[in-house]
């Protein structure tokens, strides 16, 4: 090389080093949508949950592939049936400088169902929680309400408040109001709390006390961009370091850019299709003579097999989706290796609507939200294409995503498509959400608007959710899920979401199967 190259190749990597030097810094990250509320027990809603994870720890938390592991807390066990004794880690401290302790605990989930107007209440994770035994400063038990097995993985949802600071004369201590304003937002997380100017940015500065993993940022930005054109080119420009779910068609771009790095991690979101199995007659299918054929398991499949899942993968979703057959990818809780994935075999779904009854098949029509999940409308498009070629005459009735879950919740539709994603990492979530017969008392089927049905899939899952050894609970999921899916086609699994995060060159993400973005994950590059 000469002398003038390498002096520009010194020049150029001098550069290299500057930037991960200022990175170093500050680090900017375009996220694609603004929380609703910094309250973190306001709405369990992924926005918010991500920037709360910025500012508090739980007392477990979940690594990228959604395993808990310990986080406030040191360890947790059961003893006896209804009661699991809680030891807390030693040493940490608030954001302005107090202890924590087992009374901070306490306060925090004795607060959750004292926040009014949530949209998305945290009930749902203290919901077996009964009472609460302070032993000493750092050790807890809770008493629960029957045999809790999934305990561990609720409290991985409850990120912790600090009494002191949330003191108040509201029920709640400080309001969501104050909260959002600043007030009284103190954890014990990675970064400090500095501001949120609406619409435009959410600044955070490391805790140089953090008692875990210090990140490599002395300050975050998060910046709330919803465009997609918009969040890609802030990052081409320089004005964010990384952006979060760049829309499949720029990533052929991005891939070649020598300025941009890519990370991607498998979701444990599923997009699937529901179909209506109340009774008789059906919703929206006008030519069967009042008979309803999503009740018959040999339509059901007929329709699952008619989908070609890696064509969806490959051609809609750019390569950022694999095919599914259950509600979470393997190894996750519940999940088996070797579950299966319904095959595309267009001539053998004939022949089930032929033995059926349906030869000449039926009319139907599919709802989807449009801009909810990635290329959700060209997905349910492609399906409606797919089941019509093997006659069920297939029309899509696509709607702004609040309007078609209103839409979903009245049961307006005779098929649907959604996506779910299992929090707990485990499938007893999904399980009981979306297959297990609605019951609405019991948090049963909550968001089964096909009303799926079967006593026998029923009664694994809630042997499964009173069951606290480990492999004997997740064998039951298994057993369970398998009635549903693989034997019933109670609904049908399409694909999970892989999850793609955009970065300049020089620095690295750890995929989240939660989809969460959290700035501690980002680092310089080795």
């Amino acid at each position: 090389m000469s002398r003038i190259g390498t002096l520009a190749a010194a020049a150029a990597s001098a550069l290299v080093l500057m930037s991960l030097s200022a990175a170093a810094q500050e680090l900017k990250i375009g996220i694609k949508t603004e929380p609703s509320s910094l309250d973190p027990q306001f709405h369990t809603l992924n926005p918010n949950i991500q920037v709360a994870q910025h500012f508090f720890d739980a007392l477990v938390k979940q690594d990228a592939s959604l395993k808990p592991q310990p986080a406030l807390a040191l360890s947790w066990k059961p003893i006896g049936d209804t009661t699991w004794e809680i030891k807390l880690r030693p040493g940490v401290k608030f954001h302005d400088g107090s202890d924590f302790t087992a009374e901070d605990v306490v306060f925090t989930y004795e607060r959750v169902p004292k926040v009014p107007n949530s949209p998305g209440p945290y009930t749902i994770y203290t919901r077996s929680m009964k009472s609460f035994e302070i032993v000493d400063p750092l050790t807890l038990r809770i008493h629960t309400n029957g045999p809790a097995p999934l305990l561990p993985l609720d409290l991985a949802a409850l990120p912790i408040l600090s009494k002191k600071a949330m003191a108040g004369p509201a029920a709640e201590g400080k309001t969501s109001a104050e909260l959002n304003a600043g007030n009284g937002l103190v954890g014990t997380g990675p970064f400090k709390f500095v501001e949120w100017q609406r619409g435009s940015r959410i600044v955070g500065e490391r805790n140089d006390s953090y008692w875990g993993e210090k990140p490599a940022w002395s300050k975050v930005i998060l910046r709330p961009l919803s465009n997609n054109t918009a969040r890609v080119a802030a990052l081409l420009s320089g004005d964010v370091d990384l952006i979060e779910d760049p829309p499949t068609t720029d990533l052929a771009k991005l891939k070649t850019d020598p300025k941009i790095h890519l990370d991607r991690a498998i979701s444990n979101r599923v997009i699937y299709i529901h179909l209506d199995q109340h009774g008789e007659p059906p919703i929206a299918i006008p030519d069967t003579n009042g008979k309803n054929p999503l009740l018959d398991k040999r339509v059901r499949e007929a329709l699952s097999i008619a989908i070609d899942r890696k064509g969806i993968a490959d051609k809609i979703m750019e390569g950022v989706a694999v095919p599914a057959g259950d509600l979470l990818p393997y190894p996750m809780g519940g999940t088996r290796k070797d579950t299966p994935v319904d095959p595309y075999d267009q001539a053998k779904a004939k022949t089930l609507l032929a033995e059926a009854g349906y030869p000449n098949g039926f009319s139907i029509t599919l709802g989807t939200p449009n801009g909810r999940y990635i290329n959700d409308l060209k997905i349910a498009q492609a399906v409606a294409a797919m089941w019509t070629r093997i006659g069920v005459k297939t029309e899509v009735d696509a709607a702004a995503p609040p309007v078609f879950f209103k839409n979903r919740d009245s049961f307006k539709y005779s098929a649907y498509m959604a996506g779910w994603g299992a929090s707990t990492g485990e499938l007893s979530n999904a399980l009981k959400a979306l297959l297990a017969t609605p019951d609405r008392p019991k948090g049963m089927g909550t968001t089964n608007s096909g009303r799926y049905s079967n006593k026998a899939m029923d009664a694994k899952l809630e042997e499964a959710l009173v069951t606290v050894d480990d492999a004997k609970r997740e064998a039951l999921l298994a057993e369970a899920s398998k009635i549903a899916i693989q034997q019933d086609h109670g609904l049908i699994p399409i694909h999970f979401e892989l999850s793609v995060w955009a970065m300049k060159k020089g620095l690295t993400y750890e995929g989240r199967a939660d989809q969460n973005t959290l700035a501690v994950g980002v680092k310089p590059a080795k």
